[in-house]
């Protein structure tokens, strides 16, 4: 465990926030996909964060990005008090829901649903880096369009021709979206999985992680080839 200082704190979706932390100076090293330990420096209260940012984001700046949701208690504070230059203990980094190295399929596909984006966005970042022939596929649902992490970022990358995004919002009565609306379905997963030998990850709430990778499965996907996490 190590103790280092948030750099920035950037508002991400009305409920989440992007907490960079500054790791100049220490070494680290982490597989696209993993989580670290993390908590106030000099509290008690010690949570697992999916890493936000790729491995290349921590080689040219030594930095590592967070998505932080705030739930809002005033008990138990935690990440939501963190400003910049807060300092906050890490511990890790652990898990095996990772991007493998190299990615040998030519087609990537991942699946988010709400903050479950986190690690998808490190593995996604990764292989824009490490596989620059590859042009992945992104699926994100969210209860409404302010929901979306990472929404500019998203959206740049697929004009530029780079990324295949599909962006969908699952609550009713939401007035100011013109894209597609509801949940993840079978029908959306067939529809993005043009042949079996294509690699996904999958990341969100457990429901939707158990439909999706069912779906998957449906679609002819081996499940060699898929890999998954419930946030």
């Amino acid at each position: 465990m190590f103790v280092v200082p948030a750099r920035s704190v950037v508002h991400a979706t009305p409920r989440t926030r992007i907490l960079t932390l500054d790791l100049r100076g220490r070494a680290f090293t982490f597989a696209a996909g993993q989580a670290v330990l993390v908590g106030l420096a000099n509290g008690s209260v010690r949570r697992p964060y999916s890493i936000a940012s790729a491995p290349s984001r921590l080689r040219e700046d030594e930095s590592l990005e967070l998505l932080v949701q705030i739930d809002g208690s005033a008990e138990d504070p935690h990440l939501e008090c963190a400003v910049p230059g807060t300092l906050v203990s890490i511990e890790g980094p652990f898990g095996s829901f990772c991007l493998p190295a190299p990615v040998a399929e030519s087609r990537v596909l991942f699946v988010a649903g709400g903050t479950g984006i986190a690690p998808l966005r490190s593995m996604l970042r990764e292989v824009l880096e490490g596989h620059p022939a590859i042009r992945p596929t992104l699926i994100y649902s969210a209860r409404g369009p302010e929901e979306f992490a990472f929404l500019d970022e998203w959206t740049r990358l697929a004009s530029e021709g780079r990324l295949d995004l599909y962006l969908t919002v699952t609550r009713s009565g939401v007035s100011d979206w013109s894209g597609s609306r509801g949940r993840i379905d079978d029908k959306v997963i067939a529809s993005v999985v043009p042949a079996p030998d294509t690699r996904c990850f999958v990341c969100g709430p457990p429901a939707m992680v158990s439909d999706t990778v069912r779906w998957l499965r449906a679609a002819g996907v081996p499940d060699n080839r898929i890999q998954s996490e419930a946030e």
